[in-house]
């Protein structure tokens, strides 16, 4: 538990510390942005500046820590063959979700600027699946498998990963400017933004792909496989979003979440039972001993 707060305690002091220097560098008047996505910006920043010494603070700045304890032809194979899992895997519930009209295919599709999207998505979704699972299933994991074992390292930071994709900066009310006191309220209203009860299914769905892939990285001992997953479904979820239109009038448009009109119930359930499957058909066969 203890990495984990650590780790939420950095990611939430980058975010407090973007919001204070965000103030007067939005008041020059120099970026024409809205102050949520400065501050957003900042944070991320801030994260990828200070990410090196608070590894480093916690012993974790090796590559076996961070989950690439692997050759490097072995790792890239992983990387390969997991953003394809990655792709197949969603994809049955991207086809159920357009069978069922709960997706919308575009009418008049611009295909090229959905070839623009897919080659964004490709190219971001290896960006975020590399940072994202060094950071979760690389660091954090590694930490508290060393401390509480297996099933506290496949809990803790799939919570963690999960809540951070809703503690986003917000947009500030009508009338309030981003002072000091409107830095404040973005800051404190995080939580209670992010957590709203329309935003559960889409949580869930995140926490139990979290799991997933710290049961891959449990089992395979490294996160190549994790990247690849990862970066494939960040992949599909981007281009069936550019060839698709949610349908809030769908009967049974509650199966997918409000978080990116994808994530959902449906996906809950379906990555739960591959990560159910999964875990029965590699227990038996996959040495455990020895894993970090």
């Amino acid at each position: 538990m203890r990495p984990t707060l650590l780790a939420f305690s950095f990611l939430f002091g980058c975010l407090v510390l973007a919001a204070v220097l965000s103030v007067p560098l939005v008041q020059t008047g120099w970026i024409d942005a809205p102050s949520s996505r400065v501050v957003g910006r900042l944070a991320q920043g801030f994260i990828l500046l200070g990410l090196w010494v608070f590894l480093r603070r916690l012993g974790l700045a090796d590559r076996v820590s961070l989950g690439y304890g692997v050759a490097g032809p072995a790792l890239r194979r992983a990387l390969g063959g997991g953003w394809l899992l990655g792709v197949l895997l969603l994809l049955l519930p991207a086809l159920l979700l357009v069978q069922l009209a709960v997706l919308v295919p575009v009418a008049a599709p611009d295909w090229a600027a959905i070839a623009r999207k897919s080659g964004q998505a490709l190219l971001g979704g290896l960006l975020i699946g590399v940072l994202e699972e060094t950071f979760f299933r690389g660091a954090l994991f590694s930490a508290i498998r060393r401390r509480e074992g297996w099933v506290a390292a496949a809990v803790f930071p799939a919570a963690l990963y999960a809540l951070v994709h809703f503690l986003k900066p917000g947009h500030l009310p009508a009338g309030m400017a981003f002072d000091w006191s409107g830095a404040f309220y973005m800051v404190s209203h995080v939580f209670v933004d992010g957590l709203r009860w329309q935003n559960l299914d889409s949580l869930a769905a995140l926490f139990v792909a979290g799991v997933l892939l710290a049961l891959v990285r449990e089992r395979t001992g490294h996160i190549g496989w994790c990247i690849g997953l990862h970066a494939g479904w960040v992949w599909l979820i981007q281009t069936t979003r550019a060839l698709t239109d949610a349908n809030p009038d769908a009967q049974l448009s509650f199966l997918v979440g409000s978080y990116d009109e994808f994530i959902g119930v449906l996906t809950m359930a379906w990555v739960g039972v591959v990560t159910l499957a999964y875990w029965y058909w590699t227990g038996p066969r996959v040495a455990r001993s020895g894993r970090h």
